[in-house]
């Protein structure tokens, strides 16, 4: 199974797990135009996508995924705020915390996360191949541990020093810093969630979403790989990782 990703990032939040004979897409959040791309223009293949909450960088192109009928999995609050009164066209499939649901070969957990929008989740994501993954983004912590996990996507967003820092020269507004803080998942909690959980089994920890400007990927991975002992990667749009349940 590869991992691609076609965006990690405020400016559009995509990733496709993609062995070849069937695909899952997590975050529409990028032009369908470019899923199509990443997948060899095969969508056949495109079992359905899963989306974890309204905002644009995550949501913006999911008509385009429904337009092309693609099967569209999300929260019944997120699905209130993504589809506006005059739609008329396919529909997504309202998903509750907790409750598992297939798409082709994946099998998808979710599971409520801490983020300013109407019902934001998380999921756990199972596939032969892959085994267990962890996705989880734009959230201020975790309220659950799991067991028996094989790969992990999780936001990174900000260092708290680097945060202080920018609004104390002025670079960004003392609001900004509030909103971060109560949405976004720290360096400091990211390593707290991920040591909290049982890695033993863990093949990939990648670092998604991190801000533009009050992160540094090169810090953030060495952090990360030096608290855990793992494979420890950054997602940048264009990214291929081997995602399989070992690296053998």
């Amino acid at each position: 199974m590869d991992l691609k990703i076609l965006g990690s990032s405020s400016a559009g939040n995509c990733y496709v797990f993609d062995n070849g004979i069937e695909a899952l897409v997590v975050e529409c959040g990028i032009k369908f135009s470019d899923v199509e791309k990443a997948l060899d223009f095969d969508i056949t293949r495109l079992k359905g996508a899963v989306v974890s909450h309204e905002h644009g960088d995550h949501a913006k192109y999911v008509s385009k995924f429904l337009d092309a009928r693609v099967p569209v999995y999300m929260s019944a609050g997120t699905m209130h705020k993504v589809i506006k009164g005059d739609y008329d066209g396919f529909m997504p499939f309202m998903v509750e915390n907790g409750c598992m649901f297939n798409v082709g070969g994946f099998r998808v957990l979710p599971f409520n996360v801490q983020h300013d929008a109407a019902e934001p989740m998380g999921f756990l994501i199972y596939h032969p191949e892959t085994g267990t993954t962890l996705f989880a983004t734009d959230t201020y912590y975790l309220q659950y541990k799991f067991a028996d996990l094989n790969n992990i996507l999780l936001e990174c967003n900000y260092s708290l020093e680097i945060l202080d820092a920018n609004i104390e020269s002025g670079k960004l507004p003392q609001k900004l810093r509030d909103r971060t803080i109560e949405s976004h998942c720290s360096l400091d909690t990211c390593r707290e969630i991920l040591l909290n959980n049982d890695l033993t089994r863990v093949n990939n920890i990648v670092l998604i979403h991190l801000s533009p400007s009050n992160s540094n990927a090169e810090q953030f991975k060495n952090d990360i790989a030096s608290a855990t002992g793992k494979t420890v990667y950054v997602a940048d749009k264009g990214m291929k990782i081997k995602f399989n349940k070992s690296p053998f």
